[in-house]
């Protein structure tokens, strides 16, 4: 049971099946919350109670006059970044808690956050902002072996894509340059080892890391995250937890939520992005709960509000989820879902592309079909668990 919040309303930015777990946790508060989101048909306009508003999570002034009209008290949005722009415009114009426009700007813009980090001293790879192919020859010859071409504000895994033959470094860049918004393209250099993310809430200035999570991916070309479990099982978990804190605060991240990814070099952790906001994938909505017993998501809400949250942990178990294997064609039929079910320590299958549908190779976060998410004792239980419902779950695609 939650500690209801009265008379208040919340501004849920997003009605996608990420922000689902804010916008039930937010009525379940006893909050009156008003959601926007441009499909009409978004899953997060069926929670009852609310109040809907058809507008682009990035069309600011009309997000600004919603919030005005319905005198929201706080406002936020879970696990997705181009809101964040907009979340920080509304905390300024309502006088609100959130993050700065200056903020928002360094956690959505990969060469803008590179910047405030490498003036703060956080470690980062060495990389280059890249607006033409001038620029694009310079920072090439600037690179030794592998290197990484990124939209700069782009999210999801989208328009990234590993180099090693440098005669498809144009294609490479407009690949890259045709998910960014703003017609920036990073290069940087390809940083080898242990991948993990650090979720932490920050509350009056002072950030708290609630779990850092280890996470595996697709690899090269496009590095797609295709599981992640909890806690991270690395040796250096301290030095990683130190990097994160010192990003939150060279980005300015004051009070909220933030998302890290760090890679675990041979010279250290450096940053690979941070978001200002909840994880995705299910790991604050799911696996943090599971493994650690903090509600991020409560948390998130009652500091948008001005409430201090509660942010101690009262498990110390192991979560994990994993996405199934995939190939392109169409799904013909998934079988043992039930009996996946039934398995020690499942708590949740879902199947986000099913019988019927054509599917691709894993390219980015949306093209995944499903996934399996587990609780274990520790973190080699759950992933154990995860890959047994994997196993058990017979999916034919032709």
């Amino acid at each position: 049971m939650y500690k209801k919040i009265i008379n208040k309303t919340i501004m849920i930015l997003g009605a996608s099946i990420l922000q689902l777990p804010a916008i039930e946790i937010a009525r379940d508060l006893g909050l009156n919350v008003v959601v926007l989101d441009m499909n009409p048909n978004a899953i997060g306009f069926s929670v009852p109670g609310i109040s809907k508003e058809i507008i682009s999570t990035i069309d600011i002034p009309a997000a600004v006059e919603a919030a005005k009209k319905h005198h929201i008290d706080g406002v936020m949005t879970l696990a997705t970044d181009m809101p964040m722009r907009t979340v920080a415009a509304i905390a300024k114009t309502c006088q609100l808690i959130g993050v700065s426009e200056d903020t928002a700007i360094k956690t959505t813009d990969k060469s803008a956050m590179r910047e405030a980090l490498k003036m703060a001293g956080v470690p980062i790879p060495k990389y280059f902002r890249v607006t033409d192919i001038g620029e694009l020859n310079a920072a090439v010859n600037c690179m030794v072996g592998s290197f990484m071409i990124k939209p700069s504000d782009s999210s999801g895994s989208r328009g990234i894509l590993k180099v090693d033959d440098r005669t498809v470094v144009q294609d490479a860049y407009e690949y890259a340059r045709s998910y960014s918004k703003n017609g920036i393209v990073v290069v940087e250099e390809c940083m080898i080892g242990p991948e993990v993310s650090v979720e932490t809430m920050a509350f009056e200035g002072k950030v708290q890391v609630i779990q850092v999570t280890d996470k595996t991916t697709t690899g090269a070309p496009h590095f797609v995250e295709m599981g992640h479990s909890q806690p991270s099982r690395l040796k250096c978990v301290e030095s990683i937890k130190e990097v994160a804190i010192a990003a939150n605060k060279a980005v300015g991240i004051e009070n909220g939520p933030s998302h890290t990814e760090i890679i675990v070099t041979e010279e250290g952790p450096k940053i690979v992005e941070l978001g200002a906001r909840l994880g995705g994938d299910c790991i604050t909505t799911h696996l943090v709960p599971l493994s650690t017993g903090v509600n991020m998501v409560e948390s998130c809400i009652r500091i948008a509000l001005g409430e201090q949250p509660d942010l101690s942990p009262t498990l110390q178990c192991g979560s994990a989820i994993r996405y199934f294997k995939q190939h392109r064609g169409i799904v013909k039929s998934i079988d043992g879902v039930d009996a996946a079910l039934q398995l020690q320590g499942i708590k949740q299958v879902s199947i986000v592309h099913g019988v019927g549908e054509t599917i691709t190779e894993v390219t980015d976060s949306s093209s995944r079909m499903g996934f399996v998410i587990a609780q274990g004792k520790d973190a080699n239980e759950a992933v154990e668990r995860c890959e047994l419902a994997l196993d058990t779950i017979k999916v034919e695609i032709l």
